[in-house]
């Protein structure tokens, strides 16, 4: 059962950590061909369990990881989304991945303001990353419009270090400059 005392709801989400009841979204999300393409590509359901379990060991472990995406008007997982830090990772990294139905809502840039609020202000990162392959105009969108901006190439650890990314990001001071500014 998820830690119920750690739930940020948004306008139209609710972010909570990883829950039993999430795999059949995961697996569904990992599974797709589309859905998949720049988060690892398509799994079959045990590689996709093994990763499910390591997003909730991440959070007993270091106390963080993506949260599972609830939409909060069909209650359905549509996602998982936020701070993700695996070892050999370039970065503190906010990133995403929705299922198909819930790309084109404005979702992705909803749910990762309120994680980049939390990165910032209750986990105290100095700078978010997000690793985004340079074929993901979508995820490029969703960068620009929470104010990253490319920074370069980028090299992921293994079994990634065949995968082409750029990394976007920015330091809390700007990102906090643009929250005042939108207040």
């Amino acid at each position: 059962m998820h830690d119920k005392r750690l739930v940020i709801e948004t306008e139209r989400l609710i972010l909570r950590p990883t829950a039993a009841e999430d795999f059949e979204g995961w697996a569904r999300l990992m599974g797709d061909e589309d859905n998949s393409r720049f988060i690892g590509g398509p799994q079959p359901r045990p590689v996709a369990w093994r990763g499910f379990l390591s997003m909730a060991g991440a959070w007993a472990i270091q106390g963080f990881a993506m949260f599972s995406v609830i939409e909060k008007s069909s209650g359905r997982w549509i996602g998982r989304l936020g701070p993700w830090h695996p070892e050999g990772w370039p970065g503190d990294e906010v990133a995403w991945g929705l299922l198909r139905e819930a790309w084109g809502k404005g979702y992705a840039l909803e749910g990762a303001t309120a994680a980049m609020d939390f990165a910032f202000d209750v986990l105290g990162w100095d700078e978010v990353i997000h690793t985004i392959d340079p074929a993901n105009q979508a995820s490029q969108v969703v960068a620009r419009k929470l104010g990253s901006v490319l920074r370069g190439p980028g090299r992921l650890p293994e079994p990634f270090q065949h995968h082409t990314v750029d990394i976007w990001g920015q330091r809390r001071e700007d990102w906090q400059a643009r929250r005042s500014a939108r207040q």
